[in-house]
């Protein structure tokens, strides 16, 4: 019997699209998206912002210096935030519905930049009565250790947790768990998903 449904947050609850940050930041750093790619990847400092071993400050430091950028800190959070599109993907009576019956977390691999800007424009995300984000617990998916995490949040066993997410590699990581998990397509899916399993 299912106690908790976790969801991912993007391109689950929200789309996102890199492309459209790295569109904005050619022609401040004279770069291709590939050769912006390359080199913040080389940093690394994507992945140790989201796992929160640096903080903000000295990601937008390091970022910006990767890629010469000569831009304030609104700015930066402001084009940094911009991969994110307008129109959900999981209709608000959904989550609202699931809510008044389960305890409903979102799971993320996220930074204090993204997420401040989620909230702030995302209303449905009032649903949610907690979240398991990397950036503060220290670890990323697929890692077991975001997972546990999140099975103690939801407080209840693992096997009584739903979990959907986009990226395979992380719905097989939660199936090693014990958890519930199925990979997303859309929000119709999720839907027959909760209902097969008369969750709905």
């Amino acid at each position: 019997m299912l106690k908790a449904i976790l969801f991912d947050l993007g391109n689950v609850i929200v789309p996102f699209d890199f492309s459209r940050a790295y569109a904005r930041l050619e022609p401040l750093c004279k770069l291709s998206p590939d050769e912006i790619r390359s080199r913040l990847r080389a940093t690394g400092v994507v992945q140790r912002f989201e796992t929160g071993q640096i903080d903000e400050l000295s990601f937008v430091k390091e970022f910006s210096g990767a890629l010469h950028l000569d831009i304030t800190h609104a700015e930066f959070c402001d084009l940094w935030s911009c991969i994110f599109l307008p129109q959900p993907l999981i209709p608000e009576s959904l989550l609202e519905q699931l809510a008044a019956r389960y305890r409903l977390l979102m799971l993320s691999n996220t930074n204090s930049i993204h997420i401040s800007m989620v909230r702030a424009n995302y209303p449905l995300l009032r649903h949610f009565h907690g979240a398991v984000l990397s950036h503060e617990v220290g670890a990323a998916k697929p890692s077991p250790k975001i997972f546990e995490h999140a099975i103690r949040k939801a407080g209840c066993d693992a096997q009584e947790c739903f979990f959907t997410d986009d990226l395979e590699l992380n719905v097989t990581a939660a199936r090693a768990l014990g958890i519930d998990a199925v990979r997303f397509e859309s929000a119709l899916q999720i839907e027959n998903e909760l209902r097969s399993r008369g969750a709905m």
